[in-house]
């Protein structure tokens, strides 16, 4: 049933120097937000995206060619004003207007049909579909959406790669990027993706390792093992685990550090993302699989913040990786606003291996002696 139809609308109206406009209220009942708990190695796979680089990766919106819109966001809501132009638009009664959560869809009857002005399932955050109001001001249809979260700023109605890249910022506090996962090339295309859209610095170890042992990375495996080439990596990431706003790539396969359980220490510094290619055809089936990989602790990657899970890869489509990476961190710091003030925290403690639960200052990790973790000052 439509959020907002005038029929079965509560209405207000009110005077002004314009003619009386009433306001339409969602009919939808309220809807209730339960705090979600701290992040653990469980809420981890709750961002969890599987997304298809060959097929790229949808918001699931739609916009009609003719409809222009205008958007700005007032703190606690964000208004929508939609163009109805040369629309033949009778009354409230021609108009529809439904949001749900992170859906937001907008119809016009007109000439016996329903016209789509906007349709998304991909709102760049959670509204309170209650709290909708829309109301037609001259020729534009304005519609105030209630946000969830009235400290999140809203580059944009939709959640895209442009909004992501905009909206991220705030979220991640200048916090660095590490994406993981078995392809060094994947890694590499979508570690640059991120760093050119978010204003970072793009590191790759692949590309440290061989100008400071002037071989590749395959020769040195031939003539040293992968065992010698993953501990080098894994001095470089201690080097690079104080450095702020930077996506840094690294090496994939069985001599990558990320690979590898031990060497997680300096990678918990920052955001890590692991690409995951997979067999899974839904996101259900991808988190399950993920849940599978983190009770086997012999996989190095599923300490990973998040992952994203690739039914195939193109290189031409790794911008819609980044994208899918974005969209899984956004998720991830929402669910838990002080996690960059704690990734911070924990560099500043010499990143001691004993994440998330750091241990005060002064803790040596040689003595595995239990003590309460630090608190996080506000």
């Amino acid at each position: 049933m439509a959020g907002a139809i005038a029929s079965a609308s509560a209405t207000l109206c009110f005077s002004s120097e314009n003619p009386i406009k009433t306001v339409h209220f969602s009919t939808k009942p309220p809807s209730f937000h339960f705090p979600k708990p701290k992040v653990s190695s469980a809420l981890r796979w709750n961002s969890v995206r599987l997304i298809s680089p060959l097929h790229g990766f949808s918001c699931n919106c739609f916009s009609t060619n003719t409809t222009h819109y205008e958007f700005s966001d007032g703190s606690s809501e964000v208004e929508l004003r939609l163009q109805l132009g040369s629309l033949d638009v009778q009354s409230a009664k021609d108009i529809f207007v439904d949001a749900d959560g992170t859906s937001l869809t907008v119809k016009v009857r007109q000439a016996g049909s329903l016209i789509t002005l906007i349709e998304t399932s991909s709102l760049f955050e959670k509204i309170k579909p209650a709290e909708t109001i829309w109301y037609i001001d001259d020729d534009q249809l304005v519609i105030n959406l209630k946000k969830q979260d009235p400290d999140l700023k809203w580059p944009d109605i939709m959640e895209s790669w442009e909004s992501l890249s905009a909206g991220s910022m705030q979220l991640l506090k200048g916090t660095s990027i590490y994406i993981v996962g078995d392809s060094t090339e994947i890694n590499q295309k979508v570690a640059h993706e991120l760093a050119v859209a978010l204003g970072y610095t793009p590191l790759d170890t692949k590309e440290l390792l061989e100008t400071f042992a002037k071989q590749t990375v395959d020769s040195w495996v031939l003539a040293e093992g992968a065992d010698s080439v993953a501990e080098a990596e894994s001095s470089i990431l201690e080097s690079l685990s104080s450095h702020v706003r930077a996506v840094v790539a690294t090496l994939g396969g069985s001599y990558g550090a990320a690979g590898r359980t031990e060497k997680w220490r300096h990678l918990y510094s920052g955001f890590t993302v692991w690409l995951s290619q997979t067999e899974a055809i839904d996101e259900d089936s991808a988190k399950e699989e993920a849940r599978r990989h983190i009770q086997d602790s012999s996989i190095g990657y599923s300490n990973a913040d998040v992952v994203v899970k690739l039914q195939g890869w193109d290189a031409d489509h790794a911008e819609s990786v980044a994208q899918a990476s974005l969209s899984a961190l956004k998720r991830l710091i929402i669910s838990d606003k002080k996690l960059p003030g704690k990734k911070s925290l924990y560099i500043r403690l010499g990143c001691r291996g004993d994440w998330p639960n750091i241990k005060p200052p002064g803790w040596d990790p040689s003595t595995a002696t239990d003590v309460p973790p630090a608190t996080l000052q506000n």
